[in-house]
């Protein structure tokens, strides 16, 4: 038989049916309020998972736009000439210090998942909640490297890059598609040369 606290409290087992009973509402109400925006996202996402077999299955990486030297037919340089001033260079190039910023920025915990990091996602939509915006994002490296070989490929056409960045679920659904090929294909180290 449970005992009754001084002072005239309540028992035990009242205090633990008290606590069920609120606990059991606040339940029922957050799903009456969860209800119709997860089945928003349901109908989203049956719609969006139909789509993504019809998504082709490799991606197309065009060559990375970089400056051009003009050239006199002697050999001497006349002029550069560029959309974006940029030159390939292999990884081992590259300052491991660079590359560990980028890392340690971009997806500190990429050498550590695959092409998408479960973790980022519920840890970005816990903060989001809490700033009741989008504070942070959950994209991995691979993802966002995925996203930039989209962006490369709409060149200047300014609509084409408005698509390739647009925040809807059919595009993360894309760009997840890619990027679990590319993981596959490429390799960690490749993804990050190719993002750098």
């Amino acid at each position: 038989m449970p005992k009754k606290r001084s002072g005239g409290g309540l028992t035990t087992t009242q205090q633990a049916a008290k606590f069920l009973g609120v606990a059991a509402l606040s339940g029922a109400v957050l799903a009456g309020i969860a209800l119709p925006a997860a089945g928003a996202l349901g109908l989203a996402a049956k719609g969006t998972v139909e789509g993504f077999d019809e998504i082709p299955s490799n991606l197309k990486t065009p060559p990375l736009s970089q400056r051009t030297t003009i050239l006199d037919r002697d050999g001497g340089a006349i002029a550069t000439v560029y959309s974006r001033d940029r030159t390939v260079v292999p990884l081992k190039d590259i300052s491991p210090y660079m590359q560990d910023a980028i890392i340690a920025i971009e997806d500190s915990r990429f050498y550590e998942h695959g092409a998408v990091d479960l973790k980022g996602i519920l840890r970005a939509m816990n903060r989001n909640v809490q700033s009741g915006g989008t504070a942070q994002g959950a994209s991995t490296l691979t993802q966002q490297y995925v996203k930039n070989v989209f962006v490369e490929e709409a060149g200047d056409d300014q609509e084409k890059v408005a698509q390739a960045t647009q925040q809807t679920l059919g595009r993360k659904v894309r760009e997840l598609k890619y990027a679990i090929q590319v993981e596959e294909e490429l390799g960690k180290k490749k993804i990050l040369e190719n993002y750098l």
